[in-house]
C-alpha cells in the first residue's frame, strides 16, 4: 500500500540590531546599516502565516489534488468531484518549497549566538516529540482501518521512530515525512560549516555560495550519493532563507540578492522539472508558467518579511495557526484519506462538506497535539538534554 508521495515528484500512478563585524571573523569586515527592522511580532507573526499557507497548500494537494489512495477514500477521483478546486490543488505540492525557504531563515535566525550543542538540542526537542505522537497516532488509525493505510511491520515501525527512514530503504508511517529527511540534512550540513564555528554574516555568505557550487556540481557528477549529501534539487529554497535573513539582519546588499536571485533562477527550474512533463496531462497536468509564478511567489512573501513589509500583520491567530504547522502537516495526509473516508463513503455527506470538515478535524487534531505533546514535552526533553549535557562538561 503506498505509503505517501514525494511532493517533489510527480507519481507515475494516479495519484536586529547594528551590524558589526562579528567574533571570531577578520577585522576588515564591514559594518553592515541595520535593516529597516519590523518588531518581532510582527515578523513572526508574518512567518507563521507563511507557514499554515504552505501547510494548507499541501493539504488541499493531497484532499483534492491527487488520485490513487486519496481517490480510493472518495470513492472516485477528486478531479471529478472538484473540477475547478482540482486544477487548482494540484499545484499546492508547491508549498513545500515555500517550507524550505521558510526553513532557512528561521534556522539561521535561531542558530544565531548559539553553540552546536544548543542548536542540536533545540532541533531534537522541535522536532521529535510530535512526530513520535504523529507515528502513533497513524499506526493506530491504520490498525483500525487497514482498509485505507496498512500498518507497518514492527521493525520497520521502530527504524521509523528514528526519522531516518528514507536513506534506510523503510516504507513511512508518515508519507510527509521524506521533507523531515530532507531538512535534517539541512540541519547538518548548516551545524558543520557554520553552527559549529559561530554563526556570522561571512561563514553564512561562504556557505550560501559554496552550497549552491556543490548543487551544480552534483548535478554534473548525477551521482546518488552526491545527490544525497548536497541536496541539489532543494539546496536553492534554504540557501535563499538563508540570505533573506542576513538581508533582515544586516541590510540588503548586492551580494545577499544576487544570492536570492540565483538561488530563485536554479529553484524554479528544479521545480519545474520535477513537477511538470510535457504532454503527461491526466491527474497531474500542470502548466511550467504556473509552477515559476507559484515558486517566484513564494521568494517574494520571505522577502516581503525580511524587509518589513509585513510588520503589519500582527494579527494573534497567526501565532495560534503557526504553532498548529507542524503537527498539522504530520497528521494531515493519512489520517485526512481516514476522515474522507468515514465521512463521504460511510456518512455519505456531500464532498465540500466533506473537505471542510476533514481539514478541521485534523486542525482540531493539531490543536490537541500542539497542547498535550508539543508544549509539555519538548521544553522538558530539551532541560533534560541541556541539565545532561552539563553534568557530562562538568565531569570532563
Amino acid at each position: 500500500m503506498n505509503r505517501g508521495t514525494d511532493l517533489t515528484r510527480t507519481p507515475t500512478l494516479p495519484v536586529p540590531g547594528v551590524g558589526v563585524a562579528e567574533p571570531g571573523v577578520r577585522d576588515a569586515e564591514p559594518v553592515r546599516p541595520a535593516a529597516a527592522a519590523p518588531g518581532k511580532r510582527g515578523r513572526m507573526e508574518a512567518l507563521d502565516g507563511l507557514r499554515i499557507l504552505a501547510a494548507l497548500m499541501v493539504c488541499l494537494y493531497h484532499y483534492a489534488g491527487k488520485g490513487g489512495p486519496v481517490a480510493e477514500s472518495w470513492g472516485q477521483s477528486p478531479a471529478q468531484l472538484f473540477p475547478t478546486l482540482s486544477s487548482f490543488a494540484t499545484y499546492g505540492s508547491l508549498g513545500v518549497q515555500l517550507f524550505f525557504i521558510i526553513s532557512g531563515f528561521v534556522i539561521c535566525m535561531s542558530s544565531w549566538g548559539r553553540s552546536v550543542g544548543d542548536f542540536f538540542r533545540s532541533r531534537v526537542a522541535r522536532l521529535y516529540p510530535a512526530y513520535w505522537a504523529a507515528i502513533v497516532v497513524v499506526t493506530a488509525a491504520a490498525v483500525a482501518l487497514p482498509v485505507v493505510v496498512e500498518p507497518l511491520r514492527l521493525d520497520e515501525l521502530l527504524v521509523n521512530l528514528t526519522m531516518l527512514q528514507q536513506p534506510m530503504g523503510v516504507d513511512r508511517v508518515l508519507g510527509v515525512c521524506w521533507t523531515l529527511w530532507v531538512e535534517l540534512r539541512f540541519y547538518v550540513l548548516f551545524a558543520v560549516f557554520v553552527v559549529w564555528r559561530g554563526v556570522t554574516y561571512r561563514r553564512v555568505v561562504v556557505f550560501c555560495c559554496g552550497w549552491t557550487l556543490a548543487g551544480v556540481f552534483a548535478r554534473i557528477a548525477d551521482h546518488p550519493l552526491t545527490d544525497a549529501l548536497v541536496m541539489r534539487d532543494h539546496a536553492p529554497y534554504f540557501i535563499a532563507g538563508l540570505a533573506l535573513y542576513l538581508i533582515h539582519r544586516h541590510g540588503s546588499d548586492l551580494l545577499l540578492w544576487g544570492i536570492v536571485l540565483i538561488s530563485w533562477l536554479l529553484g524554479q527550474r528544479y521545480s519545474v522539472t520535477a513537477l511538470w512533463h510535457p504532454g503527461g496531462g491526466g491527474e497531474f497536468d500542470r502548466s511550467p508558467y504556473v509552477i515559476q509564478l507559484i515558486v517566484t511567489l513564494a521568494f517574494v512573501a520571505v522577502a516581503a518579511v525580511a524587509l518589513g513589509w509585513l510588520k503589519w500583520a500582527n494579527w494573534r491567530w497567526l501565532t495560534f495557526a503557526g504553532a498548529l504547522t507542524y503537527p498539522f502537516y504530520l497528521l494531515h495526509e493519512h489520517l485526512g484519506w481516514f476522515a474522507i473516508r468515514v465521512m463521504s463513503r460511510g456518512l455519505h455527506l456531500p464532498p465540500q462538506l466533506t473537505l471542510v470538515a476533514a481539514v478541521a478535524s485534523i486542525l482540531v487534531l493539531a490543536h490537541l497535539m500542539h497542547r498535550f505533546v508539543e508544549k509539555p514535552f519538548g521544553p522538558r526533553l530539551k532541560r533534560t538534554m541541556t541539565e545532561q549535557s552539563r553534568r557530562v562538561r562538568s565531569r570532563a
